[in-house]
């Protein structure tokens, strides 16, 4: 199994990169990042985790990380798409692919 992170994905990681340097530095924001990124390639060996969020969009689940993280995932053959990263109680469910506006 593969972990793939969508566009959106990715520019949310791009995001919470940012706000971390601005408040801490480039090396903690570096190193949060890398934390998010690795705790995602384990989905690769055991992607059926979190909380099954049908209610939302069909196959979604999501997972908590480090206590200030939402991953938002779904599994499709033969991968896991990563398809948000929510920080500091961002509320994904309002999000536009999650049906909200």
């Amino acid at each position: 199994m593969r972990v793939l992170f969508t566009a959106r994905a990715e520019a949310h990681l791009d995001v919470i990169y940012a706000y971390i340097a601005r408040q801490a530095g480039e090396a903690r924001a570096d190193a949060f990042v890398q934390r998010i990124i690795d705790y995602c390639a384990g989905f690769a060996i055991f992607p059926e985790r979190g909380t099954c969020r049908d209610d939302l969009v069909p196959g979604l689940r999501t997972i908590g990380f480090e206590r200030s993280v939402t991953i938002a995932f779904l599994i499709v053959p033969d991968t896991v798409l990563i398809e948000g990263v929510y920080y500091g109680g961002q509320n994904y469910e309002s999000a536009p692919i999650f049906g909200g506006s």
